[in-house]
């Protein structure tokens, strides 16, 4: 397994490699890419804090939506939408686990207009001459933990992003092409109408 996640983590490296190194973006930059598209979809590869790994499809409506769908053998489902996060546990029969979107740092890219350039939003921001990556955290709420996003440049597109929780556990995604554009349907983000169809 950990010679799997070395083999990922390289793979996605060598992706986002460059011939010369890369001019930092600015954080306005990446504020009016993320603010540049309203939908999205694509793979994902995330790694959880103890090191398994998991597969799936993520879908991106913005303002505040998104579904992770995780393949077999894993088959969970997490969705956010009306102000809610759900985790959706594909072995049990309970509901879904639900708590306030505005309390992960997820929901610092998924406002209907983000501004990186908000006081004490960012907490760091640097480039490895490859990527650029941005820190961030809610100013009013640090406890709830950070979110760091690593772009690439020409143009600017999102690769991965790693969420801090407060506890300080550490979860990575990492993107594949992210197509843009397309029309998700409203239910793919409704938490009531999964929870009925698992009844």
């Amino acid at each position: 397994m950990i010679k799997r996640l070395f083999f990922i983590l390289a793979l996605v490296a060598s992706a986002a490699a460059s011939p010369a190194a890369a001019e930092k973006i600015s954080l306005n930059a990446i504020s009016q890419y993320l603010n540049g598209f309203q939908t999205a979809q694509g793979d994902f590869t995330q790694v959880n804090g103890d090191g398994t790994i998991s597969t799936g499809r993520i879908y991106i409506n913005r303002p505040g939506r998104v579904r992770f769908e995780y393949n077999a053998p894993d088959e969970s489902l997490v969705i956010a939408g009306g102000g809610q996060v759900a985790i959706f546990d594909a072995k049990s029969n309970a509901g879904p686990t639900q708590y306030p979107l505005n309390q992960t740092p997820l929901n610092l890219i998924l406002k209907r207009n983000v501004n990186l350039a908000q006081a004490r939003m960012v907490v760091a921001h640097d480039t490895d001459g490859k990527t650029t990556s941005v820190v961030a955290q809610d100013p009013d709420h640090p406890d709830y933990g950070t979110i760091r996003l690593v772009f690439t440049p020409d143009p600017t597109e999102l690769r991965q992003w790693i969420i801090t929780d407060g506890g300080g556990v550490q979860t990575t995604v990492i993107l594949g092409e992210l197509q843009k554009g397309m029309r998700l349907g409203a239910g793919l983000f409704d938490i009531r109408r999964e929870i009925d169809n698992r009844k």
